[in-house]
């Protein structure tokens, strides 16, 4: 049988964390709320976003581009590569004059990488190095761009102000920071090609030479235009 002095301060606090559950749920519904989507980078986009009061609204999103596969020849190397941006997005929109126009931060959580399958025949030379080798279809060099999975985001935008029930136009453009990092997964180093043995220090190089070629990138764009419907 329970004992009724643990049951009635347990029955206290479950009735205060309901109540709290409850108040929470009233202020958010009390809050002038619109669903949004829009199109551009990263690909399509829909959230939900609500107007905390005449300067600040509040928003979160998600968006994905898909798998974009391309064959692209870099630094002398052929490759199959495939290019995704997932993103999920927590903003903050402030309206400094009180009209559309706004200053947007937050934090996007990203699967944001571009992969680069090398393409080698057999009978196709590369260079690496300075040192010209025909490595054959079994082997590989492959590089993976990754982007960090949490990153801070600036942008400026229109629409979602406060504003009466009904259709809207919505545009963004800014930025995600954060520096991408290059791997590189290869099987040709330690093997010989017409006497010549490759190197770490080989691959190195190589690697060195496609990401200058590919660029330094820090950080992962968004632009974007749509519609949003306010109730």
């Amino acid at each position: 049988m329970p004992n009724p002095r643990l049951t009635a301060p347990r029955a206290v606090l479950s009735a205060t964390a309901l109540g709290g559950l409850m108040a929470g749920m009233v202020a958010l519904s009390a809050q002038a709320g619109e669903s949004y989507v829009s199109v551009g980078l990263p690909g399509v986009v829909a959230g939900y976003a609500i107007t905390v009061n005449e300067k600040l609204g509040l928003r979160a999103d998600a968006g994905t581009m898909g798998n974009v596969r391309r064959t692209h020849s870099v630094s002398g190397v052929g490759f199959d590569t495939k290019a995704q941006y997932n993103r999920f997005g927590l903003f903050a929109d402030y309206f400094p004059f009180g009209g559309r126009f706004r200053l947007t931060g937050g934090l996007t959580f990203n699967k944001a990488q571009l992969d680069l399958n090398s393409r080698f025949d057999g009978s196709s030379s590369i260079n690496i190095n300075g040192q010209t080798i025909t490595p054959s279809a079994a082997d590989y060099f492959n590089l993976q761009m990754k982007f960090p999975s949490t990153m801070p985001y600036v942008g400026l935008g229109w629409g979602h102000q406060p504003r009466a029930a009904g259709m809207g136009f919505i545009a963004d453009l800014g930025v995600s920071i954060g520096r991408a990092k290059l791997n590189t997964d290869t099987n040709i180093v330690g093997k010989t090609y017409s006497g010549y043995t490759v190197t770490q220090a080989d691959v190195d190089a190589k690697t060195a030479e496609i990401h200058d070629a590919v660029g330094h990138i820090t950080f992962l764009p968004s632009a974007n235009i749509g519609l949003n419907y306010r109730y």
